[in-house]
């Protein structure tokens, strides 16, 4: 199949999971709604493509952002949502949930960095303007609610009894992760940089000076200063996982420190160790970085988040590469990732390999979603130019 072929059938995937106001919904069959963190990295995904995508998601997101406490919904002021449920049928499969449900620590500085590459892209002030407030308030959030006990870290511990008790990007109702709340999980540390540095962008170049009311460039480097202290495991070269609830590190080997490489969190000196150990044979595959280390304890090649392969976890790394020059890296991803939709004719929500061979999971006990927005649309991205 050649790569226009492969082009064509991406986009008629996008289609499919294009909303009637133009957002992406995360997934199909399951997952078929708005979503926090997939519709935003899926518009961040299309933006070379179709800029109209983000301009929706943000605006819908926008709409839907938090103005009051409910610990049902977990919704906190200036938080982004993680899921919304429209339909009352699909509602009651989470009976104790409120929706919008806002349980999701990443969606908020998502949301911040997704409007900045959207001016990027676009230089559209007027769009930007209209969410001003917005952006504003998911700082605030950060800077409020977001750094449970100020130590400039954004940490999460659910709200409501029924929630999820992961809210990063490998969330689950249940304790998968092993850490103990509140937990500052590794990527969302690098995603607050990523947003305080996008914030000060926009506020020079939409002339908004001082409109937190706080300077960004000391809260930002003391930030990364301390993350590379706190979060850096010597013996491995590698970052941690996540500190847990008393400020100890989980020290698993898993994909998540490769979402810092586009962040600009990672010291200079931290820069290729991370980048060579997400390509050691115990992460690396011939279809993709697994999510956790085949040395962990837990590891399941066929489990969701324990050493299945995801491609959006990989497109984010990808992107990381490309912006930090480690071309040879990236391409590798990328070849990948094409040789994925090669072998199984689509891009799925995530999949195993074993014994260097790929295995399909959309019919297994452990369902991928064959169709998911962020995986469609960060192959799309990938070979967009080629």
């Amino acid at each position: 199949m050649n790569i226009r072929r492969v082009k064509c059938k991406l986009l008629e995937n996008i289609e499919e999971l294009k909303s009637p106001i133009g957002y992406l919904n995360a997934g199909h069959p399951r997952y078929n709604t708005l979503f926090g963190r997939d519709s935003l990295i899926s518009a961040w995904q299309m933006l070379k493509i179709d800029t109209s995508i983000a301009r929706s998601t943000l605006e819908t997101l926008a709409r839907y952002q938090g103005k009051v406490l409910n610990p049902q919904a977990e919704e906190e002021p200036g938080k982004i949502l993680h899921e919304y449920r429209f339909d009352s049928k699909s509602q009651k499969e989470l009976p104790d949930w409120d929706f919008p449900y806002y349980g999701s620590v990443d969606s908020t500085p998502l949301f911040i960095i997704l409007a900045g590459e959207y001016f990027k892209q676009t230089r559209n002030t007027e769009r930007l303007l209209r969410i001003w407030n917005n952006i504003i308030a998911s700082f605030m959030w950060i800077r409020r609610w977001g750094d449970l006990d100020n130590d400039g870290y954004v940490e999460y511990i659910k709200k409501n009894p029924h929630g999820l008790f992961h809210q990063g990007w490998k969330d689950g109702v249940n304790d998968h992760l092993k850490i103990q709340p509140p937990v500052a999980i590794v990527e969302v540390q690098g995603y607050i940089y990523a947003a305080y540095r996008t914030l000060a962008f926009l506020e020079k170049e939409l002339d908004k000076y001082q409109a937190t009311e706080i300077q960004i460039a000391p809260v930002s480097k003391s930030l990364k200063n301390k993350f590379n202290k706190d979060f850096w495991v010597k013996n491995q070269r590698y970052f941690a996982l996540a500190l847990n609830g008393e400020k100890r590190r989980k020290e698993s080997v898993t994909s998540n420190p490769g979402h810092l490489l586009f962040t600009g969190i990672v010291a200079q000196n931290k820069m290729c160790p991370l980048v060579s150990r997400l390509f050691q044979s115990d992460l690396w595959t011939p279809y993709g970085i697994r999510t956790s280390s085949t040395q962990d304890a837990e590891f399941d090649p066929f489990s969701y988040h324990r050493g299945s392969v995801w491609p959006y976890d990989n497109w984010i790394i990808c992107k990381g590469l490309q912006h930090l020059h480690f071309d040879l890296h990236a391409n590798r991803i990328k070849k990948a990732l094409l040789q994925t939709f090669r072998e199984l004719g689509r891009i799925p929500e995530f999949y195993a390999v074993e014994n260097n061979r790929i295995v399909d999971l959309t019919h297994k006990k452990v369902k991928a979603n064959p169709l998911q927005a962020w995986s469609v649309a960060g192959l799309l991205d990938l070979i967009w130019e080629d």
